[in-house]
């Protein structure tokens, strides 16, 4: 069955940069960002994985684990992370998952099925660049995929764990563009006349079905 919304997060056993996981364990009680990138030592996934390495903190703040995938032996992995840190001035330290059969990348259908150069020298596909955010239930709570050519924007990941996180806190949501710190929808499950009892900042009415309120955060 295809991976939607709301799915539990197939569990799964793999070889990573870090050792050995089962991947439910290895998300504990903690938010997980899942991302592919097609292959090592490949330049747009090389600057990506030094980005997610220099936002370490940002990861940390949020009680986020990240864990990368790519479709090549754990060596490889481990030679290309000193490139990784040497180009971005940064020491990676999360897990990258060896993939090299493509089961992981299989079970999470990240495989390349567009792009017929974007495979290997046997001719089998490499994975796409695909994300997957993970509630500390096994929930999926967002699903992006990216074509091998264009690089993610990984603030634009925070920026979405940062709604999510909120909105499981708190009965609101997030408009167009939102960024941390910006006023919020109040949830449409919510009356106005509740809203004012438990939004204490205030809301604005715009229109019935659109009341803001100042961030929580």
């Amino acid at each position: 069955m295809a991976l939607r919304l709301g799915s539990t997060a197939p569990d799964f056993e793999a070889q990573t940069t870090k050792g050995d996981i089962k991947f439910h364990e290895f998300i504990g009680d903690k938010w997980t960002v899942l991302f592919s990138h097609p292959a090592d030592f490949t330049p747009v996934c090389t600057t990506e994985l030094g980005l997610v390495a220099a936002l370490q903190d940002e990861w940390d703040a949020r009680n986020v684990n990240v864990i990368g995938l790519s479709a090549n032996e754990l060596g490889d992995h481990q030679k290309w992370i000193t490139d990784i840190n040497e180009i971005s001035n940064v020491k990676l330290n999360f897990p990258i998952i060896a993939d090299a059969d493509r089961k992981v990348a299989t079970l999470y259908d990240m495989l390349d099925q567009q792009d017929a150069t974007n495979v290997d020298n046997k001719g089998i596909p490499f994975t796409v660049r695909s994300v997957f955010i993970i509630d500390p239930k096994k929930t999926i709570r967002l699903i992006l995929t990216y074509p091998a050519s264009t690089g993610r924007n990984f603030d634009e990941i925070l920026r979405v764990i940062d709604s999510l996180q909120l909105g499981d806190k708190h009965r609101i949501t997030t408009p167009g563009n939102w960024k941390k710190g910006d006023d919020v929808i109040v949830h449409p499950s919510v009356s106005t006349e509740e809203a004012h009892k438990i939004f204490p900042k205030g809301v604005k009415v715009v229109k019935p079905y659109l009341r803001l309120t100042p961030s929580p955060f």
